[in-house]
């Protein structure tokens, strides 16, 4: 059976066993209940010394009791250097483990490796973000259960809600304590923050730190507690720090995108949200990296400074920092080895947050509403403004949804990004799966004009003079269709649902089907 939300897209009527609940619009859907909780744990189960390192990662999830049928969690804060996800199902492998659920905070091209454990049977699917080759697989309708994509906020919220029940956390941690505190901020695989695992810790039923630099208690500061931690496992070498920086972490050299950065910044100013004491977030992408850039120099002819920037941080806001042109980072997560750097040296004006003081809807308030304006990419948009980053137009999962569903509660949302890629035009009619609502996205930019969504006719007063290349979304994609020769060609899909696109609120806003 299917159903439809308030998009008019079709789903399941349920995933993975649970009940789908629709998208029924920003805002609608209130959720009832209380928190989830771990079990109650006890200190007479656990080392008086306090010392809770064990010999490998085998003897620590045979103490947590790992068994067929789990959900197993770990986090990406090493993104394509991570080496623990591929250590930690090869291990289960070895133990005759079965039919796991992973429940990753993102995967990335290095966890192709994951493929030989969900053909062997180790995994029965993942919920998490499934970039590459494992979007791929599963895009083809490879794997047993639907892929199912939420924000990072949302995966927070789901640990939350009880929605999703991890049994085993397992934290890579540069640098850890006997005791279980750890943090990301220093040891030689320094990856900056470790707050994408902070639901896990707090949820999980068991927690397993890992490892290749352990110190003398106390770890301090810590970034995860030592209190909800079980075990500690000491390796030679967790991930590999150079490979934070990655496609989308790397400065674009394209001369349509430098002028895409350029123009979304002079729109900032023009709009007037670039004030003293304004707040801003660019995503990843070389675009808004490079917008970060072209801000930077306008803030500092203008004399203007901000309160903070939201990070991922990287050396662009960086140098904003240690110019003086902003108060704080808010660090989401750490993008390069010169940022790990900086929260280091600059404790106090690096302020480290998780999915839960960022982006957790279900709460009483998050930082992401707070931003004055939010810099993000796409795969593609549509007329009605809505977007899409988890496909392109042939319908292959290749991206995680990230941070970037919960950014689009920022007082001004801009999408910048070039009006077509490899000649198959970006904007279009309708999207090919949707994962943000139009009527949260106000503004696009692109190489050949800026489109300003109608529902900010504020926006659209404020810079009616300052002689920017506004124009209607319809009349950009015109000219781009003409330019690639037409509209692309619409994916065409199988009869089964191989994966589901969660909204920050937890409703399914779209379901993919199988590649034919």
């Amino acid at each position: 059976m299917m159903i439809k939300n308030v998009l008019g897209r079709v789903l399941p009527e349920e995933i993975n066993g649970l009940k789908t609940i629709p998208y029924q619009g920003v805002g609608k859907y209130i959720p009832r209940g209380r928190k989830a909780a771990p079990p109650i744990a006890s200190c007479a189960n656990y080392p008086s010394d306090g010392n809770k390192v064990v010999s490998s990662l085998r003897e620590a999830l045979e103490k947590c009791g790992l068994r067929d049928g789990m959900t197993l969690s770990a986090h990406h804060h090493f993104r394509n250097g991570d080496k623990l996800m591929n250590m930690l199902f090869d291990t289960a492998a070895e133990m005759g483990v079965r039919d796991l659920m992973f429940y990753p905070s993102a995967t990335f091209p290095c966890h192709e490796h994951l493929i030989r454990h969900l053909d062997a049977g180790v995994i029965h699917h993942i919920e998490g973000s499934l970039n590459g080759p494992l979007g791929a697989y599963c895009s083809a309708g490879k794997m047993r259960g639907l892929g199912v994509l939420r924000s990072h906020g949302g995966r927070y919220t789901a640990l939350q809600d009880g929605e999703v029940h991890v049994n085993i956390a397992v934290i890579a941690a540069p640098t850890a304590d006997p005791f279980g505190n750890a943090t990301g901020s220093r040891g030689p695989s320094a990856c900056g923050l470790l707050g994408f695992a902070l639901g896990d810790s707090q949820y999980a039923d068991k927690v397993i730190v890992v490892t290749d630099n352990l110190e003398p208690f106390p770890c301090a500061p810590f970034q995860i507690h030592g209190n909800l931690v079980d075990w500690v496992v000491v390796v030679d070498e967790i991930g590999d720090p150079s490979k934070i920086v990655s496609g989308t972490t790397e400065l674009t050299k394209s001369p349509d995108r430098l002028y895409i950065a350029e123009l979304t910044a002079r729109f900032i100013e023009a709009a007037g949200i670039m004030r003293d004491g304004f707040s801003m977030q660019a995503g990843a992408g070389g675009t808004n990296l490079a917008f970060a850039i072209f801000l930077r120099d306008l803030m500092r002819e203008a004399g203007v400074k901000a309160r903070f920037i939201r990070g991922g941080s990287t050396k662009y806001l960086v140098e904003m920092l240690e110019e003086g042109l902003t108060d704080f980072i808010l660090d989401g997560q750490t993008f390069d080895t010169v940022a790990v750097e900086s929260i280091r040296n600059h404790p106090n004006r690096h302020v480290t947050t998780s999915p839960f003081t960022s982006y957790n809807y279900h709460s009483k308030g998050n930082f992401a509403s707070i931003v004055d304006v939010a810099v993000l990419g796409a795969t593609e948009v549509d007329i009605q403004f809505n977007a899409n980053v988890a496909t392109h137009s042939d319908g292959i999962l290749q991206h995680g949804l990230g941070g970037w569903p919960n950014c689009l509660a920022a007082k001004c949302t801009i999408l910048a990004l070039p009006s077509f890629r490899d000649r198959i035009p970006v904007l279009v009619d309708e999207v090919t799966t949707v994962c943000g609502p139009g009527e949260l996205i106000d503004v696009i930019v692109t190489e050949r004009g800026i489109a300003i969504n109608p529902r900010r006719q504020d926006l659209l007063d404020a810079t009616k003079d300052a002689h920017l290349p506004v124009r209607p979304i319809q009349e950009i994609q015109a000219e781009v269709e003409r330019i690639c020769g037409g509209k692309p060609e619409p994916p065409q899909y199988g009869e089964n649902f191989v994966a589901a696109i969660k909204w920050v609120d937890g409703t399914v806003m779209d379901a993919l089907r199988e590649l034919r």
